[in-house]
């Protein structure tokens, strides 16, 4: 005999019917971006960061042992901001540096999106955040309380500070945005997948308007001791601290590590028409992928593979790509794995697609890092004007593809551009963009 809820569940499981749906006849929304908020290396000014990207300037800096903040003689491209204008006294109490640079960079690309004027109605808002580590200054102050000054009590802001989902939460909080809050942790990858899975939300009909980017700050001596270990931090250049991140080039040493957030406000084609707003670009493809292979050593085969699928989801042919913004980090076999996937995946093509990295000038910002490379993609679109790969003065034999070397130039043709991130773990993540 059976239970009285076990009848009823297999008697409901008989009456039920699903419902098959036909894929092919969904509808998929046009999804735009309307608006951009920076806090990098370059400052914060969208339009000022991408002229001087566009230039091929360096915010890459040397910090020299013996200052408070760093242990060692150090590369960093880091941001220098004053949260004071825009968070209260109050509120920083409950920020890391991490959070105080995402609700910045969200205030900023609500604004640019003009969404801060006016009644819009914001409460349906989602919030997709992409942020590797989290609080890593309160991690190392924590520390430093602990170990260095031995007081062993903690501080009840601690865990609230170091959650990754952090900034999300307060980017959510301070606009009553009652959408979806939440954060992708994924190593290098994390914010180009926070971008995709957001556009694929909206496009889906899931959402409707997201505020989606990323943020990073881990610029302390703890995290900078863990990568100097890792032995992929680059050394001084000849020419000068400015020209030490050289990706592509045949006299590269290594990444610089960088910080900042950028965040984007992507919205359906329904809603950006009512309200009259002029798009920047459109996001019209995503792929991810696992290499599968190894924590650390990238694969072509992965990455390949993520591009390919980006490209399916855009419904595009390879040769419709005109420009790539490339992970190029300036290690040694990342680079080259990343050519090398480039030239699998467009064959004949790929030699007529220019390529940079656009880390040679804002450094490697880890979690934030596909955020703000897409930024400068958007930018590119609208522009049709390629930032270039700075310091290429002799590339790599085996980076031979048209790397834009030292400073950008006009491409006023340029419709579609693609940007990729490929991150530690494997994790691969790639954005398809279009020119509005």
């Amino acid at each position: 005999m059976l239970p009285p809820l076990a009848k009823q569940l297999r008697s409901s499981t008989r009456r039920f019917k699903p419902k098959i749906i036909d894929s092919t006849n969904v509808k998929r929304n046009r999804v735009l971006v309307t608006g951009i908020g920076l806090v990098s290396p370059h400052g914060g000014d969208l339009n000022q960061v991408f002229d001087d990207i566009y230039q091929g300037k360096s915010a890459v800096h040397m910090v020299r042992s013996g200052t408070p903040e760093y242990g060692s003689n150090v590369l960093l491209a880091n941001t220098k901001f004053d949260p004071t204008g825009i968070i209260s006294k109050p509120h920083l109490l409950f920020m890391d540096r991490v959070s105080q640079m995402a609700v910045i960079a969200a205030r900023q690309a609500l604004e640019h999106a003009g969404l801060l004027s006016g009644d819009t109605d914001l409460s349906s808002t989602g919030v997709y955040t992409g942020c590797a580590l989290g609080g890593a200054q309160t991690i190392e102050e924590s520390y430093q309380r602990y170990y260095v000054k031995k007081t062993r009590s903690g501080r009840p802001t601690t865990v609230p500070l170091i959650m990754p989902n952090a900034a999300a939460g307060h980017i959510s909080m301070r606009h009553k945005l009652r959408g979806p809050s939440q954060n992708y942790s994924i190593a290098c990858s994390s914010s180009t997948t926070a971008i995709g899975e957001a556009f694929r939300a909206i496009r889906d009909g899931y959402q409707e308007r997201i505020v989606t980017g990323g943020t990073e700050a881990m610029l302390n001596d703890g995290s900078i001791a863990c990568w100097e270990a890792l032995t992929v931090l680059a050394k001084e250049h000849p020419e000068g601290a400015h020209a030490s991140c050289r990706p592509f080039a045949k006299d590269r040493t290594g990444l610089v590590l960088g910080e900042g957030a950028a965040m984007l406000i992507l919205e359906s084609e329904e809603l950006v028409v009512a309200r009259d707003a002029q798009p920047l670009a459109e996001i019209v493809g995503y792929g991810s992928s696992s290499d599968a292979h190894n924590l650390t050593q990238p694969s072509a085969d992965g990455q390949v593979r993520a591009m390919r699928i980006a490209l399916n989801d855009a419904k595009l042919d390879s040769t419709a790509i005109g420009y790539i913004n490339a992970h190029a980090t300036g290690t040694g076999a990342g680079d080259k794995v990343e050519i090398e996937a480039i030239k699998l995946l467009f064959a004949d093509h790929a030699r007529r697609i220019a390529v940079s990295s656009t880390k040679s000038m804002h450094g490697h910002l880890l979690g934030a890092a596909g955020a703000l490379e897409f930024a400068i993609t958007v930018m590119a679109l609208k522009k049709r004007q390629i930032p270039p790969t700075a310091h290429l003065t002799q590339p790599d034999p085996e980076c031979d593809l048209d790397c834009v070397p030292c400073v950008g130039r006009p491409s006023p043709e340029l419709d579609y551009a693609l940007c990729n991130s490929f991150a530690f773990g494997g994790s691969n993540a790639v954005l398809i963009a279009r020119h509005v």
